[in-house]
């Protein structure tokens, strides 16, 4: 498997603390000065968001979680959570996942993992990642359960609101 940030180093200058990808540091301001992402960062990762979950029900994808995880990860701003039957559909899932957010946002992902055997596929778009996991993959790791805390978007109202504009 290719290297991503996901296997870097976690910061090691503060307890508790989840930036990923940091290299050496030379104080902990410096490090967090950029924590907080604007208003219009987050906007453009709800617009990605949006995006890959009325795509992902297109596909008929299973149980589609949104998670708000920017208070615990100061890089990242949400996780997708999502399943298919097999890994044919979880593939399908994922290619109209890339092409619904470059259509939306004109971006695509910085790096995809687990296409080969499609049964836990990784796009990683920097401030969102989506999962799109095979039913028994997802069941087995569970992410959701790992996450609980954090607060969940309301999938439902975002797919609507696409179907009455239509």
């Amino acid at each position: 498997m290719a290297h991503s940030r996901w296997t870097r180093a976690v910061c090691a200058l503060c307890t508790g603390c989840n930036n990923l990808g940091v290299g050496p540091l030379t104080s902990f301001a410096a490090h967090h000065e950029g924590d907080r992402r604007t208003a219009e960062q987050r906007a453009e990762s709800l617009a990605l968001i949006t995006a890959a979950v009325r795509a992902a029900d297109e596909k008929l994808a299973h149980n589609i979680v949104v998670l708000d995880v920017a208070e615990q990860l100061s890089v990242i701003d949400y996780f997708l959570v999502t399943s298919g039957r097999n890994a044919r559909q979880v593939a399908t899932i994922a290619e109209e996942i890339e092409a619904a957010t470059k259509k939306a946002t004109g971006r695509g992902p910085e790096q995809i993992e687990g296409l080969r055997d499609a049964t836990w596929i990784l796009m990683d778009y920097g401030e969102v990642v989506f999962h799109v996991f095979l039913d028994e993959t997802r069941e087995y790791y569970d992410l959701e359960h790992l996450w609980s805390g954090v607060p969940r978007l309301d999938t439902a109202a975002m797919v609507h609101a696409s179907s009455t504009r239509s």
